[in-house]
């Protein structure tokens, strides 16, 4: 830990006595593509090519997203060589949606592209992967903030780029805190790989488990379960007592308050105001929860449907065939209990619900890991990228 005697004042705060404040244009080249390369030689990506230009739609998380990608002819890119990206550069997007950043891997495949700045480091006592990392921090995103330009679109000119404060320890210690963060990125992804991949086995199981078999019966929602619209209650947010009890709306939890409108296990099917249609508002709960007048509440008949069931019975349904209405689409509860479906014994539905339970958990104990690893990462950039804790 640094001691409080070893330490300065900058602009930017409390640093440690031997780090140096530089403005970023004084150690990395800066530029973007000038307005005339992209209508002169790029002719709208109409030629093709083999080299793929960056455009700041491509970044997405820090990463690079190739699902629509733009490409250039070779023979162009190399004779627009101050754009021409390298490895070990540093792509920001500096129009639109502000900060997202990619250090380039690879040379002779990425050329910059439309609202996406070129960063080159050039001072030989700095880290490109520390600065990558710099840019990841709630640090960067003050300098944004501070010098943010808002018009048609929110955009950043090159000189303001070139004006970003960045705190520089000693290089060995540049490497140590990139290598350190580069660790703890590595866990990150390696947890967020581990989940996809175990989202993509739910999802085949779903399938597979909940495909109807030739024994499985046909019926109708409503004739298998019952709908307790009934007992919902509304509550503007102003007039609710805050409690233990969740409160629930067409997207999920809105907050907890007192009492309660249902106490059992139930799923909630978003009404009306779904956020994402693709992926309907799907929610299985129990015990004592508040419900308002935008989610429908199932709950299957005992004796017949399973309501654990019924919840991944119901995820694997496409409801955007039978919404209603325009931007503010709604499941009507007189055609949700129309939908047919086909369903096995209580003995297979338990079952069923028991191995997608398992699947679940297993994936909320991955996401809780996850949170987690995200939030040790960002203590340690918290402590590593201002000098209280060192690697000295």
């Amino acid at each position: 830990m640094v001691k409080e005697n070893t330490m300065k004042q900058t602009e930017i705060g409390l640093l440690p006595v031997d780090w140096h404040l530089k403005k970023l244009g004084s150690v990395a080249f800066i530029t973007k593509l000038a307005g005339f390369e992209y209508s002169k030689y790029f002719n709208s990506y109409k030629d093709g090519g083999e080299i793929i230009v960056v455009r700041g739609t491509n970044i997405t998380n820090n990463k690079l997203d190739l699902s629509d990608t733009k490409y250039i002819p070779r023979k162009t890119s190399d004779f627009l060589h101050r754009s021409k990206l390298s490895k070990g550069d540093l792509v920001f997007a500096y129009v639109g949606t502000i900060g997202p950043i990619y250090l380039i891997k690879e040379n002779n495949r990425f050329h910059l592209g439309p609202n996406t700045a070129k960063i080159k480091i050039e001072d030989k006592d700095v880290n490109t992967d520390y600065i990558f990392n710099y840019f990841l921090s709630e640090f960067i995103r003050k300098e944004i903030d501070d010098r943010i330009s808002v018009g048609a679109q929110p955009s950043l000119s090159m000189a303001k780029i070139r004006d970003f404060s960045i705190p520089l320890p000693p290089l060995p210690e540049q490497e140590a805190i990139a290598e350190a963060l580069s660790d703890a990125d590595a866990w990150i992804e390696s947890l967020e790989q581990l989940i996809a991949k175990k989202r993509l086995i739910k999802q085949g199981a779903m399938q597979e488990l909940l495909s109807p078999k030739e024994d499985w019966e046909v019926k109708k929602l409503g004739e298998v379960c019952s709908i307790l619209n009934n007992l919902r209650i509304p509550i503007k947010e102003s007039s609710r007592i805050k409690g233990d009890t969740p409160y629930y709306g067409a997207n999920g939890i809105q907050g907890y308050i007192e009492g309660f409108t249902h106490n059992g296990d139930y799923v909630l099917v978003a009404e009306d105001g779904a956020n994402d249609l693709n992926n309907y508002p799907i929610n299985y709960v129990s015990g004592k929860i508040w419900v308002n007048n935008h989610a429908h509440v199932l709950q299957g008949i005992l004796s017949i449907l399973s309501t654990k069931f019924l919840s991944y019975l119901l995820k694997s349904i496409d409801f955007q065939n039978v919404l209603v209405g325009g931007t503010r689409a709604k499941l009507n509860k007189s055609i949700l209990e129309k939908i047919e479906f086909s369903f096995p014994s209580l003995t297979e539905q338990t079952r069923i619900a028991t191995i997608l339970s398992d699947m679940d958990a297993e994936l909320e104990a991955l996401e809780a890991q996850l949170g987690k690893a995200r939030k040790v990462k960002q203590g340690m950039m918290q402590e590593l990228l201002t000098g209280r804790v060192r690697f000295v």
